[in-house]
């Protein structure tokens, strides 16, 4: 055992070999640890937020009418302008470029049908129409100086072979006259002579039409046929032109009603069957609250009504608006009449079939009288060059205003605010569209 023992050793050169290598790992470990924290040190202050003073934009009574709710009511925001854009062909949704929500510009393409059809009945039709250009221009160029010289070459040897026939018949009428051929063979001889003629004068005035030419009429025919041809194309350029749908007005998808592969018809449709329109949309800076207004608070109310418009969603933004339109006629169930209010300062909280309030403000019951705007001031020092930043979600947005010149500290905004904004107050020198701010405290 002790000799055994006597013979164990410790590799004494391989642990200093691997410790060389653990040496190396843990330094560049701990250094590209070092890196990655210097980097997001370096991020971090590159993309902190900037710290600003905000203040709340509140409109202020512009002083023409009385400000005391006389009524309130509650309805829906509507869209003053829904749109259901249809296509104008049959066919197969192949692509559609939208999605619920999507904001479009007019003749923005947002819906493809497949159009091979419609491309072979265009080729087809330019074709059909290729043809008759080329048959007009065959009839306007007359015949080829060579057609003329056929045709009168075939008359000449008709004539000659006419001559030769005329010498036959004489010489046997003679013969017969002597009694060397019996009579058939003069009937035979003259019969050739009679058809040789005929065929002459048939050739003779063959070489005189070929001579002249077409007629008027014969050009005017497929004149004719040309324009309709050319009608023709234009209807099929037009429907190939209608696979492809484009949003008519600038505005917001509210619903997409097809999925690529679905049919699409021009047609009466069923629950389950093609549809008949492929997406909505409105624009959304056109909005109105649509009020069912009780019969017995009808007359408080009167044209163009100034109101303030609530909604239960943002119980803390206000917006102005003003009665855009009454119905002509009333509910005789509900004994009510429907008023839409026209929003004066929409903005992105607000959506379709939203719920919402409206307090209507005395005096504003003259008919026709305009809608008095709120009057909005605020500090000087955050205008710059006729912009100014707000806050929303955490960024800065920058907007174009219109405003007056300077009076006491203040600034009166003729345009772009319209109240409710949280405004950033003075703006560094620095600070860009879409940048995070941070709200400074106190």
């Amino acid at each position: 055992m002790s000799d055994e023992l006597s013979k164990l050793r410790i590799d004494r050169s391989a642990k200093r070999k691997t410790s060389g290598w653990a040496s190396k790992w843990i330094v560049g470990g701990v250094a590209l640890f070092l890196l990655l924290g210097a980097g997001r040190t370096v991020y971090e202050r590159m993309n902190a937020a900037t710290e600003v003073d905000i203040r709340r934009v509140q409109p202020r009574d512009s002083g023409g009418a009385s400000s005391d709710v006389i009524l309130n009511a509650t309805g829906y925001i509507v869209a003053a302008h829904k749109i259901q854009v249809a296509s104008k062909v049959v066919g197969r949704v192949a692509w559609i470029g939208v999605e619920k929500g999507d904001k479009v510009r007019e003749g923005q393409v947002i819906v493809r049908l497949e159009d091979d059809e419609y491309r072979a009945q265009l080729q087809q039709a330019k074709g059909q129409l290729a043809t008759l250009q080329a048959r007009l221009e065959e009839l306007q160029n007359g015949s080829r100086p060579e057609e003329i010289a056929v045709a009168k070459a075939n008359w000449e040897s008709a004539k000659a072979e006419l001559a030769n026939a005329k010498v036959s018949l004489d010489r046997t009428a003679n013969l017969v006259k002597q009694g060397v051929f019996p009579k058939q063979n003069l009937d035979d001889a003259q019969a050739r002579f009679d058809a040789q003629a005929a065929r002459v004068a048939s050739l003779e005035r063959t070489y005189e039409l070929v001579r002249i030419g077409p007629r008027r009429e014969q050009v005017d025919a497929v004149r004719g046929q040309i324009v309709e041809a050319q009608g023709r194309v234009a209807y099929f350029e037009t429907t190939l032109s209608n696979t492809v749908i484009k949003a008519p007005v600038t505005g917001t998808i509210l619903e997409r009603a097809v999925e690529k592969g679905e049919f699409v018809t021009t047609s009466f449709v069923g629950e389950r069957g093609a549809k008949g329109y492929v997406v909505s949309l409105a624009d959304l800076n056109d909005l109105q609250v649509e009020l069912d207004i009780n019969q017995d608070d009808f007359a408080k109310l009167g044209t163009r009504q100034k109101g303030e418009i609530t909604t239960d969603a943002f119980r803390d933004r206000k917006y102005q608006g003003y009665i855009y339109e009454i119905s002509p006629e009333a509910n005789r169930q509900k004994a009510t009449v429907q008023v839409k209010v026209k929003v004066m300062n929409p903005d992105e909280y607000l959506r379709p079939d939203m719920n919402a309030s409206v307090a209507f403000l005395g005096g504003g019951k003259a008919a026709g009288a305009a809608p008095v705007g709120p009057v909005i001031f605020v500090p000087a020092t955050a205008v710059r060059n006729g912009v100014v930043f707000v806050l929303l979600n955490g960024r800065a947005v920058k907007r174009t205003v219109k405003h007056g010149p300077a009076q006491g500290g203040e600034v009166k905004i003729e345009e772009g605010l319209f109240g409710g904004e949280d405004l950033i107050v003075a703006p560094p020198a620095g600070l860009k569209d879409g940048d995070r701010i941070k709200v400074r405290q106190g």
